[in-house]
């Protein structure tokens, strides 16, 4: 009975759990400044054609409309400028979207390989210290933390070579 009882205990002292935050320490890679401003200058390229296919929209728009004030012009004119007015408003919003969907898509591959670093060094540290779980506190709230808690934050970002 006794050995029953005692085989819980030794099993759970052997389990060894840590925290890390994966957000602070993703913040403090030199490679995810990098990543911000790829992104950044993307983000201004594609702001900077939105702004010249608007201006050139709105342009069409205005002779439009001055084109209706006169009485001279056939309807046939008049129908193909609306058309005209209408594909370049679905393709400004196209445009939008794309543009959305690509700025999304090179997000996640600037910022992926250095998830992939990180989760690397946390494996390194984790096999290091044999630790059975280690838990990433910025996606996964800790309910309680005692005074004896592991925090392998700091460890991991000395095994990346960051501060």
């Amino acid at each position: 009975m006794l050995v029953l009882a005692i085989v819980p205990l030794a099993m759970a002292a052997q389990v060894k759990i840590a925290t890390v935050d994966v957000q602070a320490i993703f913040n403090a890679m030199p490679e995810t400044k990098t990543a911000a401003e790829t992104l950044e200058n993307a983000s201004k390229q594609y702001k900077a054609e939105y702004e010249m296919m608007q201006a050139e929209f709105n342009s069409k728009y205005e002779a439009y409309q001055a084109m209706t004030a006169s009485k001279d012009v056939p309807q046939t004119i008049r129908d193909r400028r609306i058309r005209e007015i209408q594909d370049g408003d679905r393709e400004i919003e196209a445009f939008l979207e794309k543009s959305k969907s690509l700025l999304n898509e090179q997000k996640h591959a600037l910022e992926a390989p250095i998830y992939d670093k990180i989760q690397q060094a946390i494996k390194q540290v984790g096999d290091a210290g044999g630790y059975t779980y280690i838990i990433d506190v910025s996606k996964t709230p800790v309910v309680y933390s005692g005074p004896t808690a592991i925090d392998l934050t700091t460890t991991v970002k000395k095994t990346l070579g960051i501060e």
